[in-house]
C-alpha cells in the first residue's frame, strides 16, 4: 500500500514538474527553431568565408574575370604555380584595361616563347614578397619587387600610385596574399631614367607604332629626336598620319626645310607637356602649359570626347619609358 502510495506520488511530482517546465516558455519549440535556423546560417557562411579563404592569387584572378592578360601572361612565363604556392605574396595587379594602354603588338610579343624571360621580369616586377595591406603601403615610400628592383609608392590626396600606376582597389585577400588592382602595367625602369628592352621611348614607340610616320619625320627634321629620347618625362598629343593630311602638302613640305626648322620646331613643342599626365588627371584641366610656353586648352564634350585646342584624342596612355602619348586626330598650331 505504501509503494502504491508513493508511486502514485512520484507520477503525481514528475508531471507537474513536467507542466511547470513547459509553462515557463510556451514559444520554446518556435525558439528552438530559430535557434537551430541561426546556427545553420552561421555555419553556412563560414563554409563560404573558408571557401573565399581558400583561393589562392590566381584562382581568385580568374574567377574576377578582370584580369585575363594577365592570368595568361602569368602562364605563358610559367609563373602559376610559383603564384599558387604558399607565399605570401602581394601583387599588383593590371586590369585588361591596363594591358590595352601597352603600344600595339606588344603583349602578343611578349606571350611568345622566345620573350619568356622579358615576360617573367615584367610579372616579377608586380609583386612584392609577404602580405601587405593598404595600411601599411600608405606609410611606405618604396618597395623591392620580386624581381630584384624598386617600386616607388606615392600618396597624394585620396590617391595610391605605384610609379605611374594608381592604385584601382586595395585588400582583395587571397588564401596565399593578397591583391592590389592598379591601371596601369609597370616597367621596369620606367621611373629612374634608365631604358629597359620592353619599354620603348616616346620617339621608338612612335616609329613602332607606323601610323606616326608624318610625325617622326617632322621631329627628326625639327632636330628634335634626342629630346624626346631623353629622361622626361613627357606627355605628347601625338597627330597620326591622316591628322597631317588635314594639312595642305604644300605645307608640310615647306615646314620640312631646313630654314623653316624654328617654326617646326614652335609647332612640334606646342604638342608636348612637360610630365607624365595621364587620361584621368588631363580630364581634369583646363588648359595645360606646352614645352613650346604657350598652353593648350582642354574641354570635355557632353558626348565625353577629349578636345585639345579642337583636336579630338583619339586614343589614350600609350606608355612608353620616358612619358605618355595620347594620339589626337588633327595637328595644333601655336598663335
Amino acid at each position: 500500500m505504501k509503494t502504491s502510495i508513493l508511486f502514485s506520488a512520484l507520477c503525481a511530482a514528475v508531471m507537474f514538474a513536467g507542466f511547470t517546465t513547459a509553462q515557463e516558455c510556451p514559444h520554446a519549440q518556435k525558439h528552438a527553431q530559430t535557434v537551430a535556423t541561426f546556427v545553420s546560417h552561421q555555419q553556412q557562411a563560414q563554409q563560404a568565408e573558408a571557401a573565399v579563404e581558400q583561393a589562392d592569387i590566381v584562382d581568385t584572378a580568374v574567377a574576377a574575370g578582370s584580369f585575363k592578360t594577365l592570368v595568361a601572361a602569368a602562364k605563358a612565363a610559367g609563373l602559376v604555380d610559383t603564384l599558387k604556392s604558399k607565399g605570401p605574396f602581394t601583387i599588383l595587379a593590371p586590369t585588361d584595361e591596363a594591358f590595352q594602354k601597352l603600344p600595339e603588338g606588344t603583349v602578343e610579343s611578349l606571350l611568345k616563347a622566345e620573350n619568356k624571360d622579358k615576360l617573367k621580369q615584367i610579372l616579377t616586377y608586380h609583386v612584392i614578397s609577404g602580405d601587405v595591406r593598404s595600411g601599411d603601403v600608405v606609410k611606405l615610400t618604396e618597395a623591392t619587387s620580386a624581381m630584384g628592383e624598386k617600386i616607388k609608392i606615392a600618396v597624394k590626396g585620396d590617391t595610391v600610385s605605384f610609379n605611374n600606376a594608381k592604385l584601382l582597389k586595395a585588400d582583395i585577400g587571397c588564401s596565399n596574399g593578397v591583391i592590389h588592382v592598379i591601371d596601369s602595367v609597370l616597367i621596369p625602369g620606367q621611373d629612374n631614367g634608365t631604358q629597359t628592352s620592353t619599354q620603348k621611348d616616346i620617339v621608338d614607340t612612335a616609329v613602332g607604332a607606323g601610323k606616326f610616320n608624318t610625325l617622326v619625320a617632322a621631329v627628326k627634321a625639327a632636330g628634335l629626336v634626342e629630346t624626346l629620347k631623353g629622361e622626361g618625362p613627357f606627355t605628347v598629343f601625338a597627330p597620326t598620319d591622316e591628322a597631317f593630311e588635314k594639312i595642305p602638302a604644300e605645307t608640310i613640305q615647306m615646314l620640312l626645310k631646313p630654314e623653316n626648322k624654328e617654326k617646326l620646331q614652335a609647332i612640334l613643342t606646342y604638342h608636348v607637356v612637360s610630365g607624365d599626365v595621364r587620361a584621368a588627371d588631363v580630364v581634369k584641366l583646363q588648359t595645360a602649359k606646352t614645352v613650346n610656353g604657350q598652353e593648350v586648352k582642354i574641354e570635355v564634350t557632353d558626348k565625353n570626347e577629349v578636345m585639345i585646342n579642337g583636336a579630338k584624342v583619339i586614343k589614350t596612355d600609350i606608355e612608353c619609358g620616358n612619358g605618355v602619348i595620347h594620339v589626337i586626330d588633327t595637328v595644333i598650331m601655336p598663335k
